[in-house]
């Protein structure tokens, strides 16, 4: 059976980032705009891990997966700023599109 390489995890990573990018530009709603956002972050640990499970040297086997714990820990911050904002936004204008954002201002 063909095992899947390299490169096959990060042609699947780069298609989950190109779809998350789509995702944050194309779409009005700030809720969409954000799981598009953490869709590009989760390709970029999917990329990580994917370097440091096939990186050749063993002693150094970790070090992507340690920078995946900072990027999930940098997400768990962002989750709580974001739905913040959308909340805050929700309950001003009663709408969740992106252009209602510059009403936030004080």
């Amino acid at each position: 059976m063909l095992q899947p390489g390299l490169e096959h995890y990060l042609v699947v990573s780069a298609l989950l980032f190109c779809l998350g990018l789509l995702g944050a530009i194309m779409r009005r709603n700030v809720l969409i705009v954000y799981m598009s956002l953490e869709l590009m972050l989760n390709a970029a640990n999917l990329a990580l891990v994917s370097f440091s499970r096939f990186k050749d040297n063993l002693n150094d086997h970790v070090g992507g997966q340690i920078m995946v714990f900072f990027i999930i820990t940098v997400a768990a911050a962002e989750v709580a700023v974001g739905l913040a904002l959308i909340v805050a936004l929700y309950r001003k204008r009663a709408s969740a599109h992106v252009e209602d954002l510059a009403s936030l201002k004080l």
